[in-house]
């Protein structure tokens, strides 16, 4: 009876010990890294971000963010989420039941474009206390927390890839490369959210999206579409700003 007892507990032991140390590792400050690293994740965040290929596969993450912060817009303000669908073409759509108008409405039409920017804010005030390895963790739940609403499957497979990768790296690393991947992850995040935003009016420009989240808010509030454009670059390049000094300890 006791040798079943003891096999019985077993795997719930080794769980608990699993999570015991993500636990741990996550609520632990690490060392920073050195000046020259945060630079150097800086200038590949940029570079995925301006070389057009690159910036083809890794805009993947900004539409996760981006849809994701629909989704939280409208679950923040008494919306019913009904799902969230992303695309190979790296758009996405998020659909939400309740008012068709009101402050619900244009709250959950606004988060999407300033919503990887200020996730991006979010990490660089998590690196700056240290807690580079919770952030990715974070990450993490947050992903997992997202797979229960996606109803496609290349949003399914979208999910998982980057919820894997992360993983990889929080397990399976040592703790100086996770703290780089956390800093690239964060300059991605706070440079990633900005470039949307000009090739939205770029489109618009051309008299394409019109179904965009700026000409939503226009026809909700009634101000024109280009001014959501501009506030959508106020809120991501004062993120930038702000973000970029927190990671860099630049006091402003």
């Amino acid at each position: 009876m006791i040798s079943a007892a003891t096999s019985t507990a077993g795997p719930f032991a080794t769980l608990g010990d699993v999570l015991g140390t993500i636990w741990t590792n996550a609520v632990t400050p690490v060392e920073p890294p050195s000046d020259l690293t945060v630079l150097a994740m800086c200038a590949i965040a940029l570079v995925v971000v301006v070389f057009r290929p690159l910036w083809h596969v890794t805009r993947h993450v900004i539409t996760i963010a981006h849809e994701a912060s629909h989704g939280l817009g409208a679950l923040l303000t008494g919306r019913k989420l009904e799902g969230i669908r992303l695309h190979s073409d790296t758009s996405g759509l998020t659909v939400s039941r309740g008012k068709p108008r009101g402050p619900g409405m244009v709250i959950t039409a606004f988060a999407g474009y300033v919503g990887p920017g200020i996730i991006g804010l979010g990490a660089a005030w998590l690196l700056r206390q240290g807690y580079a390895v919770g952030l990715l963790w974070l990450l993490v739940v947050l992903l997992a927390l997202l797979l229960l609403q996606i109803r496609n499957w290349f949003g399914l497979w979208s999910i998982l890839v980057s919820g894997a990768g992360l993983v990889f790296v929080t397990w399976f690393l040592t703790a100086p490369v996770q703290s780089a991947v956390a800093y690239a992850v964060t300059w991605f995040l706070l440079l990633g959210a900005v470039r949307p935003v000009f090739e939205l009016q770029v489109q618009r420009s051309r008299g394409q999206a019109r179904t965009s989240d700026a000409d939503m808010l226009a026809r909700l509030t009634g101000v024109p579409g280009l001014f959501w454009v501009l506030m959508f670059v106020l809120v991501t390049l004062g993120a930038l700003v702000l973000g970029g000094a927190w990671t860099l300890g630049v006091a402003l």
